[in-house]
């Protein structure tokens, strides 16, 4: 951090003591703001560690904006504020409710499961949500032998892979712009520059991407791998926060980007300055009208007994 940094984090830390409120930060947020979080996790991990938290009252959700909505659904007694209004994820918003409704209304004995990358209103007419993480699992625990996901069609390839169910993609190309960044000559070019290393890759990342990698798995699978990996070179294919945080909390190893590149624009409008006025003002306040809230949460909480069964 800058000397600028340091102070601006010191006012931070000290304001967030006066006012109870907690900074949660996703892993692909700037490093000088998961360096003072409470808490830096995947969307859903974040959520739940708020649920724990029960004395916060407010939560500066330093994420995009379904993961802020996300947190509203799942803790709608406290106050949710983000830290820029304009930190919006493009994928949530390819996949509108109206979508969500006529796909259903077409495919009539179909499972919607829905990916929690995607904005409230969706959510609310969806059977079940699912992360990258838990997809499988969920998917593979219905009845039902055909489903609708969406909105990612690499996650849904993925999926796909692991199933005997039908898997209906909706819409048919829904994808993360960052993680269509990566190529298969990224990973080709990693393994020949670093070949003893091992090639970690998101279930976003094109399909020819995930063929080459040795593990596929989300941000918090492919944590967990990190720390439990003999190896001491990973080539990681997803956003390059989460480098930071690999290196700063599993030092020791080589964290390779296998595209330096892949930036999430909407992410990296967090910043110190906003998150500092975010806990001064308590605003923008992240708001989600009381009925999608309502029929939102059902979804996630069903995705939650899914995977604590």
């Amino acid at each position: 951090m800058s000397k600028k940094q340091k102070e601006l984090a010191e006012k931070i830390l000290k304001l967030k003591k006066e006012k109870k409120a907690l900074l949660l930060a996703h892993n692909y947020q700037r490093s000088e703001i998961q360096e003072i979080a409470d808490y830096v996790a995947d969307s859903i991990g974040l959520c739940r560690r708020a649920q724990q938290e029960e004395e916060a009252r407010l939560l500066v959700f330093s994420t995009v904006d379904f993961m802020a909505e996300s947190a509203v659904i799942l803790n709608p007694n406290k106050k949710v504020v983000i830290p820029d209004k304009n930190a919006l994820c493009p994928m949530a918003a390819m996949l509108p409710a109206e979508d969500v409704k006529l796909a259903r209304r077409k495919h009539r004995n179909a499972a919607v499961v829905l990916y929690v990358n995607t904005l409230a209103e969706a959510k609310a007419v969806c059977d079940v949500c699912c992360t990258s993480a838990n997809a499988v699992q969920v998917i593979n625990s219905l009845d039902e032998e055909r489903v609708i996901f969406g909105p990612d069609c690499n996650l849904a390839w993925h999926v796909q892979q692991h199933t005997d169910k039908e898997i209906i993609s909706i819409p048919k190309n829904g994808f993360c712009y960052v993680h269509k960044l990566f190529s298969e000559g990224d990973i080709l070019l990693a393994r020949e520059q670093h070949p003893d290393a091992e090639v970690l890759a998101h279930p976003e990342c094109n399909p020819e991407v995930q063929l080459l990698a040795d593990f596929i798995g989300s941000t918090s699978q492919m944590y967990r791998h990190a720390k439990e990996s003999p190896k001491k070179e990973l080539v990681i294919a997803t956003e390059i926060g989460f480098i930071d945080r690999l290196k700063r909390e599993l030092p020791g190893k080589e964290y390779i980007p296998a595209y330096a590149e892949a930036i999430c624009g909407g992410m990296k409008l967090n910043t110190l300055e906003k998150i500092y006025l975010a806990l001064k003002n308590e605003e923008p306040v992240v708001t989600v009208p009381k009925p999608i809230v309502k029929r939102a949460r059902k979804a996630v909480e069903k995705m939650i007994e899914i995977i604590e069964r």
